[in-house]
């Protein structure tokens, strides 16, 4: 828990709040609003009306408002957070309505993230890395891109288990035997770490370099790029889609995913749709029935507290430094 109070993590991405519009987040265990006003900012507050502490909000789809109004008794806030209406105000004769705004968090945007502080006491920094990383993200044109589909799994795991399959290469051909495997082949990530975050690039089976001919349009086609968005958000590149997966911890063996697929536009015509329908329902049934999978059967085993230890090979360096960044943020008896 503390080390979600002391970073900024990844609530939804930029493309899921269209401007004047708000959402209601739950799934790190702490009621979020947030919101983009018509000026194109986002914020976050704390979901709770500063009157009766009634949600002001309880969908996870955006809500299109300019303001939104408490479903209790219609205190009204503006989407900067400003208390803007109160009915019956001559009942409250000593209340100052510029005093008892929406509780504020800290919120930037970034690399077609937005990224919230979860405690309203601290004000998280960026980490170290965070500019490379969204860099490299809005290279990619993330904060452009429409979102096609989004699923929440609710797994017996704890978080960090289900992040490992997406670190390192070594299960690729035996997890995935009979899905995706053959696309790849059996050979360690080209990995780049920017502070407590970490880019890995894979070639296709049978890639070379001569394969991309000059033209930076074409990686998509034969590289696959997998960041850890510390401390747990995985991006991955597909051909025309890229997917993004929010590992929210809510107790030590149970984790929320949020799975979002973006494309570069709406589909707008049935062979579009059909592509895109499919790659969603692949997604799923490779990340939930393949790695997630083996995120709960692994917590199964290992609830027994019968195995002193485990071991990495060296297709799997990568889940030390995690473990390490995590650590780094610990109070020792935390750890």
């Amino acid at each position: 828990a503390d080390l979600f109070k002391k970073v900024p993590v990844a609530a939804i991405p930029s493309a899921y709040l269209p401007e004047g519009a708000s959402v209601a987040h739950d799934s790190y265990g702490v009621p979020l609003l947030i919101t983009r006003d018509r000026q194109g900012v986002a914020r976050a507050f704390i979901n709770a009306c500063r009157h009766r502490g009634s949600k002001l909000v309880e969908s996870c789809e955006p809500v299109k408002s300019g303001r939104v109004s408490c479903p209790y008794h219609a205190w009204t806030y503006g989407m900067d957070g400003a208390l803007v209406g109160i009915p019956r105000q001559d009942t409250f004769p000593s209340l100052k309505k510029d005093q008892l705004g929406l509780i504020p968090l800290e919120c930037f945007e970034g690399g077609g993230l937005i990224w919230v502080g979860l405690d309203h006491k601290y004000k998280p920094a960026k980490l170290e890395g965070t500019d490379q990383i969204c860099a490299d993200l809005e290279a990619f044109g993330l904060h452009k891109m429409h979102v096609y589909g989004r699923r929440t799994y609710d797994l017996a795991t704890n978080w960090k288990l289900a992040m490992e399959p997406f670190l390192e290469p070594y299960h690729i051909q035996r997890l995935h035997a009979n899905s995706v495997a053959p696309m790849f082949a059996d050979v360690p990530n080209v990995v780049s770490q920017f502070g407590h975050f970490v880019r890995q690039v894979s070639g296709k089976a049978h890639f070379n370099p001569e394969l991309l001919q000059g033209d930076v349009n074409n990686l998509h086609k034969h590289i696959t790029h997998a960041y850890l968005v510390f401390p747990n958000t995985v991006v991955i590149t597909s051909p025309y889609y890229m997917s993004i997966m929010i590992l929210m911890p809510r107790a030590k063996n149970r984790t929320l995913v949020d799975y979002y697929m973006l494309v570069k536009s709406a589909p707008d015509n049935p062979k579009a749709e059909e592509l895109y329908k499919r790659s969603f329902e692949l997604i799923h049934s490779v990340f939930h029935g393949e790695d997630f999978r083996a995120a709960v059967i692994q917590q199964e085993a290992l609830n027994s507290n019968a195995i002193p230890e485990v071991y990495f090979g060296g297709l799997e360096e990568m889940i030390g430094p995690f473990h390490d960044s995590i650590e780094s943020f610990l109070k020792p008896q935390d750890r």
